[in-house]
């Protein structure tokens, strides 16, 4: 099960890094606009408040990586640490954004996070 635990901590890192790669770098782009359905006007607008999310997934994304190499007891404390919170974000997310993020986030950080918790 710890095995299991670390694959999809690693999942959900991976996926926020490439989220942060979405919303910094892709934004304006066809990737990045493709996400919401922006037309190129208003994905240049809202750029930087995407790249400030962006950020913010990428510090998940950090956090999840620290809680894979870390040694106990950090390592667990991390994982469910940043864990909690891309489920919060995710909730919030699709309360207030879209309800897309509830799959897209919060589904894979509660799974991850219910597999390190069963892991210990």
């Amino acid at each position: 099960m710890e095995i299991m635990s670390e694959v999809l901590v690693g999942l959900v890192a991976a996926l926020h890094a490439y989220i942060l790669v979405l919303e910094m770098f892709l934004w304006q782009e066809k990737p990045g606009r493709g996400l919401h359905g922006f037309g190129p006007e208003l994905a240049r607008q809202t750029a930087p408040m995407a790249a400030n999310q962006g950020l913010y997934n990428g510090f998940l994304a950090a956090g999840l990586v620290w809680g894979l190499v870390a040694a106990d007891p950090t390592a667990f404390a991390a994982r469910v640490f940043f864990l909690s919170c891309v489920v919060v974000a995710g909730v919030f997310g699709a309360v207030t954004a879209n309800r897309r993020i509830l799959f897209a986030q919060a589904l894979p950080g509660a799974v991850a996070l219910a597999a390190v918790l069963a892991a210990r």
